[in-house]
């Protein structure tokens, strides 16, 4: 799945790509404010880059998908503004919507080839051609019920999934319509399509994967623009102030995010949460010898990130952060290590889970793993590693198995006494997302292993 950038028989607009996309890999910066970040693509090019990737995915992971899962038709059906995530993931880049009703089909031909057919009116880009002539069939699922027919698929898959959100897209109406047109021959043939759904978002090709790294180096740029003395004036900026500038940040520079950042603050005189998650701190002013801790993330080119990570605030006259708290960073380091040992391919979620809590028990790290897939979505589809308030493993979506080539955030938190702060605890909490080949683990755009400084020295 390699996306080839050389060729000089590349029609014009696939050679603009091939240039677009090299620049962009080159590292080149555009820039806007008073900070330099990666290149970021206009939006005529970046529709080039998510279409070529959709149509490397729909001719290769489809089918392997198809094959691996045993399922001879996937049929995904969907209203406009109400769409399956599934669908919305397959739409070229101009498709901002299903249009009115949208049906694929996936269906195994004689020769045992995957065809790809829409019952809509329209064509799908050049990825799905339509199937359906209103003036000779009124009737779209009558149509739908024809075309399975036609090949008499013994497996027929759909979205519904009670584990997994994101493999749940087929609406009850839709459900029902499918059923009626459905020849009733087939219909002890309808099977859940969870995990041919689950497989789709969470493979990754080589062709992202060439890209990733940027993106989510953009993020790591972002990040710590807005952990500077840029935007952090100790005794007068507030964590709102850092997390609205982030928002502004995004949209100045044509991103999105896909959740609203979080700045917070750890200080020897303020009282521990002991883990509790589920509620936000109450706006504070940013003040020397403040440990800070970001959680943010952005949505490009169909790709999401999800980074946490620390600031330490100088006091006057410091030049480096507490020995303890670069002492607990290291502590955090070491519990992703001992985390993504653990990652071996058919594993699921929860035999990491527990794996890694004893290895992290056995080395006296008082540890919290909370890992997560991502890609086209931050909470993406995949093996839940843990969530925060159920350590002892997650039914349904932590029985997963882990697959190659799919990329998972690595979110974590230790606590660690700090000498220099009266022996209390803090919360190293980190987040990076790295990316499992089936053979090895590695960070996509590294990782934080220093403390931000505010002001840097």
């Amino acid at each position: 799945m390699i996306y080839q950038m050389s060729s000089l028989s590349l029609r014009p607009a696939a050679r603009r790509l091939a240039i677009t996309l090299t620049l962009f890999l080159m590292g080149g910066q555009a820039r806007v404010g008073t900070a330099q970040v990666s290149r970021i693509l206009d939006m005529q090019s970046r529709a080039e880059v998510v279409n070529s990737w959709l149509t490397l995915r729909l001719d290769q992971v489809v089918p392997e998908l198809m094959d691996r899962e045993q399922i001879d038709a996937w049929v995904i059906a969907a209203r406009e503004y109400n769409e399956d995530p599934v669908i919305k993931t397959m739409l070229p880049a101009t498709w901002l919507a299903a249009r009115r009703r949208t049906i694929l089909v996936f269906r195994r031909t004689s020769s045992g080839e995957i065809e790809r057919l829409a019952v809509a009116r329209y064509d799908i880009g050049s990825h799905f051609k339509t199937a359906w002539n209103p003036e000779a069939q009124p009737d779209q699922w009558a149509r739908l019920g024809e075309l399975l027919q036609e090949t008499d698929p013994q497996t027929i898959a759909v979205n519904i999934s009670p584990t997994f959100a994101l493999a749940d897209g087929m609406t009850r109406t839709e459900y029902d319509g499918f059923i009626r047109a459905l020849p009733e021959a087939l219909h002890g043939r309808v099977v859940s399509g969870e995990r041919l759904a689950v497989g789709w978002l969470e493979t990754r090709t080589n062709a992202e994967m060439e890209v990733y790294p940027a993106i989510c180096r953009i993020a790591h740029e972002i990040i710590a623009e807005g952990l500077s003395e840029e935007v952090v004036q100790p005794g007068v900026t507030t964590t709102d102030d850092v997390e609205w500038w982030y928002r502004d940040r995004i949209r100045e520079l044509g991103l999105v995010t896909w959740f609203h950042p979080s700045v917070s603050v750890q200080r020897p005189d303020a009282p521990d949460k002991d883990g509790e998650f589920s509620s936000r701190d109450n706006p504070s002013v940013i003040r020397p010898g403040d440990l800070l801790h970001v959680d943010f993330g952005i949505t490009y080119l169909r790709l999401n990130t999800d980074t946490q990570q620390h600031a330490y605030v100088l006091r006057p006259g410091e030049r480096s952060a507490p020995a303890g708290l670069t002492a607990a960073l290291a502590v955090g380091n070491r519990l992703q290590d001992l985390l993504t040992n653990q990652f071996r391919a058919g594993a699921t979620g929860n035999e990491i889970l527990a794996a890694a809590l004893g290895d992290a028990r056995s080395e006296r790290i008082d540890a919290t793993i909370y890992t997560h897939p991502i890609g086209f979505h931050g909470h993406a589809a995949g093996p839940t590693i843990g969530l925060w308030d159920q350590q002892d493993g997650v039914p349904g979506r932590g029985d997963y198995p882990l697959f190659p080539n799919t990329a998972h955030s690595i979110e974590l938190n230790a606590r660690v006494p700090v000498p220099e702060w009266g022996n209390k605890q803090v919360r190293i909490m980190l987040e990076e997302d790295a990316f499992f080949d089936g053979e090895r683990t590695w960070y996509i755009d590294g990782r934080q292993t220093e403390l931000l400084l505010i002001p840097r020295p």
